[in-house]
């Protein structure tokens, strides 16, 4: 094979987000192509990767000056500096590494609001679609820097699982898995949380409606032990701004828990909905970990850059021709 048709093979090429992902996440991906998700804190010891690494080593990025001790590698010492100086100082670097990216999704039957039966005409997408999207995005983001990217779901079938793979196609087989899954169930995403591997960067969509306190503590296990831990607050805007009118609320979760609400009490439900959303904010970043609120009717490349930015303030709307 000649030179000129060995570069234009396709394993030459600059790997491009979720590269052949269907299901309609092609425009997403797009948007989002070219956005790099660096870890918020050095990772640990692993391949070679786009990652500040906790390791030192003789590459990398140039960190600080160290006086020479016994038993350093001369390697590393800068002898320019030694011969103007004549002290000897031993060049400190971060290495670089890759990170294995987790993401978990959270299916269970409070994901699937507003259903198509309830939904108003041009509402935004429900819960669920959000998650699919964001989840797929993020993974493509993660695997542009060709850290290995996984997932685990729970939803009507269980908890399912695919391995984290760097290949080729591991985006598109996450984001046909979340096609097949249909919202169901009652189980809580901490069971995803307990089945990550420690020491990931694990991104947790969720609408945390289910038992935050353990939710929260096993984000802070995981930040402890030297983990990256996301949590992508999935709120739909119908949850945010009651529909005018009265009607019968029925718990997703507890179908038998139903209350008539009415415009007396629409006041009420928006204060204290803001506040659980601004204490599981203040309790997800207390555990170490990041926070955004993801608003199913914000724009979807919007937030896919506060997610890897960090941004851990509640969601603003942001408006559809931004879509």
């Amino acid at each position: 094979m000649s030179r000129r048709r060995r570069a234009h093979c396709p394993e030459q090429r600059a790997r491009a987000p979720g590269a052949h992902v269907t299901g309609g996440y092609g425009p997403l991906l797009d948007a989002v192509r070219g956005v790099r998700w660096p870890a918020r804190r050095p990772v640990g010891a692993a391949l070679p990767g786009a990652h500040r690494s906790r390791q030192r080593g003789s590459s990398g990025e140039f960190t600080e000056y160290r006086l020479y001790r016994q038993g350093d590698d001369p390697k590393q010492l800068d002898w320019k500096l030694l011969g103007r100086s004549d002290r000897a100082f031993v060049r400190l670097t971060d290495d670089r590494n890759i990170v294995a990216t987790w993401v978990l999704v959270d299916g269970s039957r409070s994901m699937a609001y507003p259903d198509e039966a309830s939904a108003l005409p041009a509402s935004p997408p429900n819960k669920w679609s959000v998650a699919r999207s964001l989840a797929v995005a993020l993974a493509a983001v993660a695997h542009a820097s060709s850290d290995p990217v996984g997932m685990l779901a729970v939803s009507e079938g269980g908890v399912t699982r695919l391995g984290a793979r760097a290949r080729r196609g591991a985006v598109a087989d996450i984001a046909r898995t979340l096609d097949a899954l249909t919202c169901g169930g009652d189980r809580d995403i901490a069971s995803l949380l307990s089945a990550a591997p420690p020491q990931a960067r694990i991104v947790v969509i969720t609408d945390l409606l289910g038992d935050l306190d353990v939710q929260v503590r096993l984000a802070a296990q995981r930040t402890a032990a030297g983990g990256i831990v996301d949590c992508v607050h999935v709120v739909a805007a119908e949850e945010v701004t009651l529909p005018a009118g009265a009607y019968l609320a029925r718990d997703p979760e507890a179908p038998d828990v139903e209350r008539v609400l009415t415009a007396s009490v629409h006041v009420d439900y928006a204060a204290r909905f803001l506040a659980f959303r601004e204490e599981a904010a203040r309790r997800w970043l207390a555990a170490g970990a990041g926070y955004t609120e993801a608003r199913t009717d914000m724009a979807l490349p919007q937030l896919v850059r506060r997610i890897v930015a960090g941004v851990g303030s509640l969601g603003a709307s942001v408006p559809a021709r931004e879509r």
